[in-house]
């Protein structure tokens, strides 16, 4: 029997979801104090840098057929990968977390029944989307990213038809921490979208399209935020949902929007788990991660995420830096081998470089310039290595 896979459009879909979420839009209030044009700029140069990193992981892994983590074994080792899918089943189970407690207290601002009622309720939700599973989807996801975009639509005019005078500039973050906080977000997906580019009919067509959606989208939940914090005065969406009326329709919004985004957290989560120990079944892993996250969002608070965003900046773009000298650069991949090491040294000189440069204050944020030094380091230890080869075969 063929295997099934997921159309291009399935695959925007898929990403649309994943960018309309709670945390992002959260997200964006933090750039009010930047005022709307700076803001804006912010968000934009972010999201390029991010989703260009974001389609060339996902590229990887529609080429090979391989999920996010297995292709990083391409490039660290068969035992070296196994760190990074070891802290990204730890990111993952962060972000549902996170995630589901963003969306509960959204949803208790709406009908107060107590957010660990809804904490419930939305992973109940998530567990549901991943014993569905992804290339099942396409139906019931269509119904919810229509009544999703329809309703985001709404949200959107609320907010900037308020007719408030807009929020005054201030130095509270600098531009440059803005544009890495944009950046932040599409980078914490870079560990996971091959998860579903190897899924696809058509691979190159499908992340081109899953990026460009998820990059479009994202940008579009932050202005909400930053418009809401500027124009309303406010930075809690569900009470300026509330507020206004809308009732039903904000339930809606907060709750679809949360499980269509968290199930891809735990649904890869399941699938990373593979990549540390074969045997165990992604689906099976990735329930209990809701299960997890569900439980993490009842018992602890997760209000401020922006210490956790440039953590996981500071893991994962070194580790996509490696992948992309390699695959695109260099284009040598050695399968086969327990660890490389020479890789995973330039990967953690990588990760003292992006925490140093949070200490600086670059325009364009520090992933693009920390991604930069980790594949020059790259080509030189190739040209290193090469030469020292060459020597040796001379001999």
């Amino acid at each position: 029997m063929k295997e099934k896979r997921t159309s291009v459009y399935e695959n925007g879909l898929i990403w649309f979801g994943a960018a309309v979420s709670i945390a992002e839009i959260l997200t964006g209030t933090y750039f009010a104090p930047l005022g709307f044009q700076k803001g804006l700029a912010a968000v934009i140069i972010g999201h390029v840098i991010g989703c260009c990193m974001m389609f060339f992981a996902g590229l990887i892994g529609a080429k090979t057929g391989k999920s996010a983590m297995e292709t990083v074994k391409m490039s660290f080792g068969e035992k070296g990968g196994i760190l990074f899918a070891l802290l990204n089943v730890l990111q993952l189970l962060g972000w549902t977390a996170i995630m589901i407690y963003d969306g509960s207290l959204a949803a208790n601002e709406i009908f107060r029944i107590g957010p660990w009622v809804w904490c419930l309720v939305i992973g109940g939700l998530i567990i549901l989307w991943i014993a569905i599973g992804v290339t099942n989807l396409g139906r019931i996801n269509t119904v919810a990213m229509a009544a999703l975009f329809i309703l985001t639509i709404i949200l959107s005019r609320l907010i900037f038809s308020s007719g408030g005078a807009g929020g005054t500039v201030s130095d509270a973050m600098s531009f440059g921490a803005a544009v890495e906080l944009s950046v932040a977000m599409p980078l914490s997906w870079l560990p996971v979208i091959s998860d579903y580019t190897r899924e696809a009919e058509k691979p190159v067509k499908a992340t081109a399209v899953s990026v460009i959606v998820y990059g479009l989208v994202s940008c579009w939940m932050y202005v909400i935020g930053m418009g809401a914090a500027i124009y309303t005065g406010g930075s809690d969406i569900a009470v300026i949902m509330a507020r206004a009326g809308l009732g039903v329709a904000a339930l809606l919004i907060v709750i679809f929007s949360t499980v269509t985004t968290t199930f891809l957290d735990a649904y890869s989560a399941g699938i990373s788990s593979e990549s540390v120990y074969s045997k165990l079944k992604g689906n099976y892993v990735g329930i209990g991660a809701a299960v997890i996250g569900t439980l993490g969002a009842i018992l602890f608070p997760m209000d401020d995420i922006t210490d956790f965003l440039y953590l996981i900046g500071s893991v994962f773009a070194p580790m996509i830096a490696v992948q992309i000298a390699d695959v695109f650069l260099l284009k040598k991949v050695k399968e086969g081998i327990d660890f490389q090491w020479s890789k995973l040294i330039i990967w953690l000189i990588g990760f003292v470089v992006y925490r140093f440069l949070m200490t600086v204050d670059i325009p364009v944020g520090n992933t693009l310039p920390d991604m930069a030094v980790v594949m020059i380091m790259c080509l030189i230890a190739e040209a290193i290595s090469g030469r020292t080869q060459r020597n040796e075969g001379t001999d």
